[in-house]
């Protein structure tokens, strides 16, 4: 009842009201709040510094920058969030302050794609069309929702889009800043409020284990040293009866990829794969083999049994 009382007390103040509307569209800086509301910055911080003591927002921190966010839990922030009158003018130009903020992002993720166009056309002509990987991808998911998905190496946040409609919650994590910007622009152009990104190493997640209901790694896998721990971290995200795709590329020769594009490694064998599933407690679903050029994309998929007690936890590859 208390923390009850403490969210509605912390909501019950009209910047505060205004700073949950505005983040649960997405994350956002202190420096954007600032600029949306017209406010200054230590009394934005103060208003957000309520609200996370109450539970309602979440704090991450990436390199220089923090950003906020309804927190996941926080069921309160989002019935008053959708009790926000659409047509309430303060409303009305807050969100379109945010949508002008937003496009610094656009420009930001143009930039970005302009100077690494090159390199990414590069790797796209040694092997199939991505929109058969694409295909691929959402057809593992077919005969299910998803439920929660946690995309590791999420990069422009292209999986979080791509199965947007299957999942009830989304979260994509990389190390990259640049491609973190990237994919803030894209899911805030889509509107994908249930979806965020955070900065992490696909070696030590900053998650609760079995948080998840799908682990995701989109050509990810070949930039680890090593391979059999960040399938070992995917694997203790997972709850009991959860799904592991990893898709990547056979075993090649392309030395440049390595040489130009820091691949750690140059694909993966079947055997491979399937050993490391065994060593982690996977039970193996199916394979799929994506030929077409240069380079055979593979698609994986295991689940952890459903029936792997809570707290035991999958265990960690050997090696």
């Amino acid at each position: 009842m208390e923390q009850l009382l403490q969210g509605l007390r912390a909501a019950a103040e009209g910047t505060r009201l205004r700073i949950l509307g505005l983040c649960a569209h997405g994350d956002l800086t202190v420096t954007e709040l600032v600029e949306i509301l017209g406010q200054s910055q230590p009394r934005v911080s103060r208003h957000l510094k309520l609200l996370m003591e109450a539970g309602l927002l979440e704090r991450n921190q990436e390199g220089n920058w923090a950003y906020y966010r309804l927190a996941p839990s926080a069921e309160l922030a989002r019935l008053i969030v959708d009790l926000i009158p659409a047509e309430d003018p303060a409303h009305a130009l807050d969100l379109e302050r945010l949508q002008a903020v937003k496009q610094t992002y656009e420009v930001q993720a143009a930039a970005y794609f302009r100077r690494n166009a090159a390199n990414w056309s590069q790797i796209r002509a040694l092997h199939v069309d991505e929109a058969e990987v694409d295909a691929a991808l959402r057809e593992a998911f077919a005969s299910e929702e998803i439920g929660d998905l946690l995309d590791i190496g999420t990069g422009t946040g292209h999986v979080l889009q791509l199965l947007s409609d299957r999942l009830r919650s989304g979260v994509g994590v990389d190390r990259s800043l640049d491609m973190l910007k990237v994919a803030r622009a894209n899911l805030f152009r889509d509107g994908l409020r249930h979806c965020q990104v955070r900065q992490a190493d696909m070696k030590q997640l900053p998650f609760r284990a079995e948080g998840f209901d799908a682990v995701t790694l989109h050509m990810a896998l070949h930039y680890a040293e090593r391979p059999e721990d960040a399938l070992a971290e995917a694997v203790r995200m997972l709850r009991p009866g959860g799904r592991l795709v990893v898709i990547d590329f056979a075993p090649h020769d392309h030395l440049q990829l390595r040489e130009e594009h820091a691949h750690r490694w140059l694909g993966f064998s079947e055997e491979t794969i399937q050993d490391h599933f065994a060593r982690l407690g996977l039970v193996p679903e199916t394979t799929r083999r994506l030929e077409g050029g240069a380079i055979t994309v593979v698609l994986w998929t295991a689940r952890r049994p459903a029936n792997d007690a809570a707290g035991q936890g999958p265990a960690r590859a050997a090696g």
